[in-house]
C-alpha cells in the first residue's frame, strides 16, 4: 500500500469546484478495505453549469449536492450503472467533483472478488467501474466522508501531483451549453495514468 496524506476535513472541499477538483488528483478515497488514488475527475458547478444536475435549481434528487461539503452524491446514470460524486462548495451552493477514474491501491482481494477477471488497468477506469470497485450503490447517496463514524474517507495525497502531469480538457459525455458545442474544461487527469478513462465527447443539444 502506498503512503497517503492526511485524512481530508469539510475544510478541505470548501470552496470553487474547480481547485477541489484539482486538489482531488492523487487523493485517496477509503471504502472500508478497498482504497482508491484518483486518477481523473471532473467538476460541476450548479446554476454556473449547465451540465450540472443542479443548474434549475434543488430537487429531491439533487439535494445533497447543495451541501454542506463532504459527503457522497450517487446517481445511476442512463439507468445502467452508479456514479459517485464529492459534494464540495459551500453550504447552499451546488458544487460536486464526479469520481471518474482511479488506480486500487488496497483490499485487492475484495475487488477481485467484486471484479472477477477484469484486467487491472480497467478495475476503476470509469464512473460506473469506479464506483462497482468500491462497492458504492444509490444506498450511499448522502453519506459522509468527513467526521468522526463517516462510513468512508478521504485523504489527501502525500504530495500534490505536479502541474507538469495535469492535464485538462471537455467532460465525457457533457454537450455544450445553450446547443451551439461550447463544452468546459472542467475534466481533469493525472497525465501517463493507465486508469485514466476514454474521452467520449458528448451529443450537442438542439434547441
Amino acid at each position: 500500500m502506498r503512503a497517503r496524506g492526511r485524512r481530508w476535513g469539510r475544510a478541505d472541499l470548501t470552496g470553487d469546484p474547480l481547485l477541489v477538483a484539482r486538489a482531488l488528483l492523487g487523493a485517496y478515497v477509503v471504502a472500508g478495505p478497498v482504497r482508491l488514488r484518483l486518477t481523473e475527475v471532473e467538476a460541476y458547478w450548479g446554476s454556473k453549469d449547465p451540465g450540472s444536475h443542479g443548474y434549475r435549481g434543488m430537487t429531491p434528487r439533487t439535494e445533497v449536492m447543495f451541501g454542506p461539503p463532504g459527503h457522497l452524491y450517487v446517481y445511476r446514470s442512463y439507468g445502467i450503472h452508479w456514479c459517485a460524486n464529492i459534494v464540495c462548495g459551500t453550504a447552499g451552493e451546488c458544487a460536486a467533483v464526479l469520481l471518474r477514474a482511479g488506480e486500487v491501491v488496497a483490499g485487492h482481494d475484495v475487488v477481485a472478488e467484486r471484479r472477477p477477471g477484469v484486467p487491472v488497468r480497467d478495475l476503476a477506469r470509469g464512473p460506473g467501474r469506479l464506483t462497482k470497485t468500491l462497492g458504492l450503490v444509490g444506498e450511499d447517496d448522502g453519506a459522509s466522508l468527513v467526521g468522526r463514524g463517516a462510513p468512508f474517507a478521504l485523504y489527501g495525497p502525500p504530495e500534490p501531483v505536479p502541474d507538469t502531469i495535469v492535464r485538462t480538457g471537455p467532460r465525457v459525455g457533457v454537450s455544450g451549453p445553450g446547443g451551439d458545442g461550447e463544452t468546459y474544461p472542467w475534466r481533469m487527469w493525472i497525465d501517463g495514468e493507465p486508469s485514466v478513462s476514454v474521452y467520449r465527447p458528448g451529443k450537442v443539444r438542439r434547441g
